[in-house]
């Protein structure tokens, strides 16, 4: 790997990449190879006869026809000179074999559009800020892992085909399913919750998830990476959170050891370990904070808007210095039937919504574990509890109380490194107009 060559003494050395840039020169040439670890400046000083006259030999000719992206293998000699900006190191060349040849004309180049670029995504994903982007979230959902077992928690797989609606019938894509019809999984939710009834105490998972959502917003997809995380014997929604902002520092701060230099060069960005405990603000303190600074939720309902989101993201951030902060207590109008509601005040859920650097990137909440309690709240929202008898099965033969979240992988991601939109940071995005490559 290109990377490991600074450590090597100069020597012969054989390596192979993709060709970035050509400078064909009259009397030497620079090729610039890259591998998914990083990039060499390959040196060819060109031949001449006794009269001056350059002579086209190999692998001078073979230089002069590569293309940007032609992968090839080459053997030379290994220098190490300060002089070289590109790492210290260059390679003077002794063969260059064409391995495989990129179309002279590239379909993207750096101004190209979003869309384009997605087009063509395994072309910009040669770039190395989004490499970075995909060794990031590696490094991230690592550090997540490593917390959750040595907790003592357990990793499921749930099905992606669900008999009924776990969330919203209105975000739901229908699919045939032999002689009847099945559903996409919006979350892993009621599965989640099967494992606190069958005894598994503390569980994640971190898979796909589906959302018939037909919204074009720069944080929205119609495919995701849901991270899920579910826990019994919980007192309150409070225990989530705790839970929930020791995982986000485990992530930040895997992060900032292992890229934080690489961040900061390619993107501009300083990774930043957040403190504990993040700031916890009730909802309608946070609406009547974000009306104090002159901004007033233009929403029928009882719930935040995004723009609400960023103005009490921004009084965080200033009288806190925090990027994170929770918003708790949501109304019981605007939230799934299974959230627990306040004792007292059947208004208000115990749960929150994580807000990080201005946008929601997770919602959270103690659920209801109270058969009876459950029944009614179901049939409040109109669900039919013939509909989600499986699910209620759950809480029918003793269940302990419990509660967890679901958050979105490529927000984190996305508001992470300061981007502008999650289509960055998903390998590959599914939207309502793309479904390809």
């Amino acid at each position: 790997m290109i990377k490991n060559l600074s450590a090597l003494d100069d020597g012969p050395v054989s390596v192979s990449g993709w060709v970035d840039t050509v400078r064909d020169q009259k009397k030497v040439q620079f090729v610039v190879l890259r591998d998914e670890s990083g990039a060499v400046q390959l040196v060819n000083p060109r031949t001449t006869d006794a009269d001056g006259v350059v002579v086209a030999d190999e692998p001078a000719t073979s230089i002069s026809g590569l293309a940007q992206g032609t992968f090839v293998t080459v053997t030379g000699q290994l220098k190490h000179d300060e002089r070289v900006k590109l790492g210290g190191i260059e390679i003077k060349l002794s063969t260059l074999t064409v391995v495989s040849a990129a179309i002279p004309e590239t379909p993207i180049a750096a101004d190209s559009s979003l869309d384009k670029r997605m087009d063509w995504r395994f072309l910009d994903l040669r770039n190395p800020r989004q490499n970075l982007i995909f060794r990031i979230q590696t490094t991230f959902e690592h550090a997540l892992r490593t917390y959750w077992i040595e907790h003592d928690f357990i990793e499921l797989h749930t099905p992606k085909l669900m008999a009924s609606a776990s969330e919203s019938r209105a975000e739901l894509f229908e699919v045939g399913y032999f002689d009847t019809k099945a559903y996409l999984a919006q979350s892993p939710q009621f599965f989640k919750q099967m494992a606190q009834s069958a005894g598994f105490g503390k569980i994640f998972e971190v898979g796909p998830a589906f959302r018939a959502d037909p919204s074009f917003t720069s944080r929205h997809a119609t495919e995701f990476t849901s991270v899920d995380s579910e826990i019994s014997w919980i007192d309150s929604h409070d225990d989530v959170m705790t839970l929930h902002e020791d995982l986000m520092v485990a992530g930040f701060t895997a992060v900032q050891i292992k890229h934080g230099d690489e961040v900061k060069a390619l993107f501009d960005v300083e990774v930043t370990v957040p403190s504990t405990p993040f700031p916890r603000i009730p909802l309608a303190e946070a609406k009547e904070i974000v009306k104090s600074r002159g901004y007033e939720v233009p929403r029928d309902d009882d719930d935040m808007d995004p723009e609400g989101e960023r103005q009490i993201a921004a009084y965080v951030a200033e009288k806190y210095g925090h990027e994170f902060v929770f918003l708790t207590d949501y109304a019981s109008s605007i939230r799934p039937f299974y959230h627990m509601r306040h004792d007292g005040d059947a208004s208000i859920t115990k749960s929150y919504d994580l807000i990080f650097n201005g946008t929601e990137i997770s919602t959270g909440a103690q659920r209801e574990h109270r058969i009876e309690v459950l029944e009614a709240q179901a049939v409040e929202k109109g669900l039919d509890p013939k509909e989600i008898e499986g699910y209620l099965d759950f809480f029918r033969y003793g269940v302990p109380s419990h509660g967890g979240f679901g958050m979105g992988l490529a927000r984190v991601l996305m508001l992470m490194l300061h981007q502008a939109s999650i289509r960055e940071v998903t390998y590959l995005f599914r939207g309502p107009t793309r479904l390809e490559p």
